[in-house]
């Protein structure tokens, strides 16, 4: 599992704006690396429209949002157009980078044994070192936590 302090690990995947999306083209600005199990489920939906809600909020505090699950780009683009994202939605159907940042877990719902992602959020620095990492994320509340974080990373 990541720590703070580590570096984070670089990947090169597909995006909702129509490109590879690498972490080392992000570099020079603060990023908002946030995992979700799946779009258009009620969490991931509250979710993904609160950092859109906030989007000039983040990008005030000169830092980017991206959003990731296992979904297919496909899926990511109805999602995104379906509620307004301005802000890239990367695809992990290998499932590379999720086991890479350690969300990708053992869960268990209703007795039953399951892999899936575990909703987590990862600040990442200008120079690709992780600042804060946010497990378990309760979605209410969540994008008022990342915002203080990187207001007081100012």
């Amino acid at each position: 599992m990541l720590k703070v302090g580590d570096k984070a690990p670089d990947f090169a995947l597909p995006s909702t704006d129509g490109t590879i999306m690498r972490l080392k083209d992000l570099k020079g600005k603060k990023t908002v690396l946030y995992f979700y199990p799946k779009d258009n489920t009620s969490g991931c939906t509250k979710e993904a429209c609160a950092f859109q809600e906030n989007l000039a909020g983040v990008k005030k505090a000169g830092a980017a949002i991206v959003g990731v699950s296992a979904d297919s780009i496909a899926s990511h683009q109805k999602f995104a157009g379906k509620f307004g994202l301005q802000f890239p939605l990367i695809s992990d159907e290998s499932r590379e980078m999720l086991s890479a940042y350690g969300v990708w877990k053992q869960k268990s719902m209703y007795g039953r044994k399951y892999f899936g992602i575990e909703r987590t959020t990862f600040v990442i620095d200008e120079k690709g070192i992780v600042r804060h990492i946010f497990e378990k994320v309760k979605v209410n509340g969540h994008v008022d936590e990342v915002l203080t974080v990187l207001r007081s990373k100012e």
